[in-house]
């Protein structure tokens, strides 16, 4: 008989070990909602067990507290392990793809100046072939005469423009670049926006001035209207809460072409990418105007910096292992205690039962805070352990402060070390020496003390600092490391921005130099012609301008290199969503992020691109935000889902239909 039990006890045993593996197993391979449904399972099934059995009530309390924890630290470990594995992929896929970033930064730089080159130029030039074509064709003295002071003015301005873009030395157009821009047109202009972010109010500039280009282009004699003003409702009320958008309009009402073949093919697209960049929206085509079909233009941009938004989910995802230490600590106290055979009889009563189990709350819970605030996390447990003293004094708790503090004293060496990881030493010194201290106390309340308690409080507390102070210079050395690694990563940062720069830089002197030798002696030349006289000349070489502007781009277009792949980087997922005619928006300061952050931005980019689409890239304080529309297909949402599960992060849905993924920047596995 005693050998069946012993056998009996031995599967018993066999099994636990395989239930706990198959456990951490499933929390190192699927998400958290689901390895955690297992590990719930689990802790029920063991729980049923002495149920069925017929134990009594407190018995399988105390065996689904005991379970509960250890399952819940071998969760913690597996999610642990899996956070970990995801960081060395991405830090592998970030080291592979690194060498691209030079080139990749090269041509965006490339994209960035062909579309500021044919703002400039094709503004310019469009304006003197217009005008020096109209006045060829009426042959009239006064529209010649005039045609060949515009031509001067304008080809000057274009020079300096064009000299300006040489030199690289960009700077931001504000509203007021918008107001000369119309006043020189003389158009129907009215704007009711004050302020806004640089980056839209250059949009707007941008806007105005290529539909007026397009205007003088293809709707000659024609009425145009430039409007910015607030977006406004339906019902034409303001738009309010964190939308905070204006909107600039440019409506012509038709008209005739005055020169074919003048444009480039680049500029609505190039205006369509610049708009949703700053995360706007543009629409360009005809409409109705009477009798008359004409052109609108109609972009809608930022009027102030989005908030970012914050979610109670934000540092969910680095939470796990302290909350099962919270667990485990409820387990190894109050579960512990409730396994005894002679149960209420250790606590005492109902009273000090109550009491004991309050304290045991207060002494555990504050375990959630060790990533997040330490400090305060000690302060807490300390608290409890004196408000445990004073109890015990008063003879309302069992088992004594001392047991307790004997037995889980862990609890206050762990967040002694995570005290010392995360606070400057000079605060964090107080940790180990309140241990020590409080620690002390407890002991010498014990029912073996004799003698003087204050001396025996002393020479525990001594001894209980040598422990104290290992454990917080064990958290400072894993700061160190930490620090070390963080220094290593900005090392190879900056190096590697340096490669970038060097390829930016590279890139504007080539560009430089074809523009010097194409646009900008051909505008040379028109000033030249206009001083002459000569307005043939000056149409022809204004034209001759824009044919080499338009060679100059296709020739920078047909430098693609399309074989190679995008570095797996934020700034990278602009080239990828290229590949697909997609757009990504930008929002907020751009700072960089680990490593393993821009990894897993690109990642859920890659896997939210689809043809056509919209992706927003929102910089946090806190991390960084991917949204988009929702897929389609399941197992993208999935993906997606073990993506953000395996940096740490949060995956939501709007009402919209759109999806979102956040990334933290501060990754639970390096909080330790």
């Amino acid at each position: 008989m005693n050998g069946f039990v012993g056998h009996m006890w031995v599967l018993s045993l066999v099994a636990a070990v395989c239930a706990l593996v198959t456990v951490h197993l499933l929390a190192v391979r699927r998400t958290a909602g689901s390895s955690l449904t297992a590990a719930v399972v689990l802790t029920l099934t063991v729980a049923a067990i002495p149920a069925v059995r017929g134990e009594p009530p407190h018995y399988v309390a105390g065996v689904a507290l005991t379970a509960g924890g250890v399952v819940a630290v071998v969760w913690a470990a597996g999610r642990s392990r899996r956070q970990r594995s995801a960081r060395r992929s991405a830090l592998a896929d970030y080291e592979a793809g690194t060498a691209a970033v030079p080139l990749f930064a090269a041509l965006a730089e490339r994209d960035r100046l062909a579309a500021e080159l044919h703002d400039v130029a094709a503004h310019r030039l469009t304006g003197i072939v217009v005008a020096a074509g109209a006045a060829l064709r009426l042959e009239d003295r006064v529209r010649t005469g005039d045609a060949l002071r515009h031509a001067d003015e304008a080809g000057r301005e274009a020079v300096r423009e064009l000299e300006r873009l040489t030199e690289l030395d960009a700077t931001a157009a504000g509203f007021s670049e918008v107001d000369a821009l119309a006043a020189a047109h003389a158009v129907d202009y009215r704007r009711t926006v004050d302020k806004a972010p640089a980056s839209s109010t250059e949009a707007a500039y941008r806007v105005v001035r290529e539909a007026l280009t397009n205007a003088a282009r293809y709707a000659e004699g024609a009425t145009v209207r430039v409007r910015i003003e607030p977006t406004h409702d339906q019902d034409g009320a303001v738009r309010a809460g964190g939308d905070h958008l204006f909107t600039v309009t440019v409506t012509d009402d038709g008209g005739t072409v005055v020169e074919p073949g003048l444009g480039t093919g680049r500029g609505l697209a190039g205006l369509a990418a610049t708009v949703t960049a700053t995360g706007g929206t543009f629409r360009a085509g005809p409409v109705r105007q009477g009798r008359r079909e004409g052109w609108r233009v109609r972009a809608s941009l930022p009027a102030a910096t989005a908030l970012p938004l914050r979610r109670w989910s934000r540092w969910r995802g680095t939470a796990a292992l302290d909350y099962a230490l919270v667990a485990l600590a409820i387990a190894l106290s109050l579960g512990a205690s409730l396994l005894s055979a002679d149960v209420p009889a250790p606590f005492g009563g109902l009273l000090p039962a109550l009491v004991t189990v309050v304290l045991s709350g207060l002494h555990a819970v504050p375990l959630a805070w060790r990533s997040r605030a330490p400090g305060r996390a000690l302060a807490a447990v300390l608290s409890a352990l004196l408000l445990w003293w004073a109890c015990d004094r008063a003879g309302w708790t069992q088992p004594p402060v001392s047991d307790i503090f004997l037995v889980y004293g862990w609890v206050e060496l762990t967040l002694v070390h995570s005290v010392g990881v995360r606070l400057p030493w000079r605060r964090g010194l107080v940790a180990p020496l309140a241990v020590a201290a409080v620690g002390g106390l407890a002991l010498a309340s014990g029912s073996g003390i004799t003698g003087s308690r204050t001396a025996a409080w002393a020479v525990l507390a001594g001894g209980l600092a040598l422990p104290a102070l290992a454990v917080w210079s064990w958290g400072r050395r894993t700061a160190h490391r930490h620090e070390r690694l963080r220094a290593a990563d900005a090392r190879r940062r900056f190096l590697l921005d340096g490669d970038a720069d060097a390829a930016v830089s590279a890139q504007r002197l080539l560009f430089a130099t074809g523009l010097r030798d194409t646009a900008l002696r051909h505008a040379r030349a028109v000033v030249a012609a206009a001083q002459e006289g000569d307005l043939r000349a000056v149409r022809e070489e204004a034209r001759a301008g824009l044919t080499a502007l338009r060679d100059l781009l296709s020739g920078l277009r047909a430098g693609d290199d399309a074989d190679d792949a995008p570095p797996p980087t934020v700034s990278g997922i602009t080239a990828q969503a290229a590949r697909y005619g997609a757009v990504v928006r930008y929002v907020g300061a751009r700072r960089p992020l680990p490593a393993a952050v821009e990894v897993f931005a690109y990642r859920t980019a890659s896997a939210l691109l689809a043809v056509g689409v919209t992706l927003t890239v929102r910089t946090l304080p806190d991390g960084v935000e991917v949204s988009g529309p929702a897929p389609a297909v399941p197992a993208v949402e999935r993906r997606l889902r073990a993506l953000a599960d395996a940096a740490g992060g949060t995956l939501s849905t709007t009402d919209r239909g759109a999806v979102r993924v956040w990334l933290p920047e501060a990754f639970p596995w390096r909080s330790e």
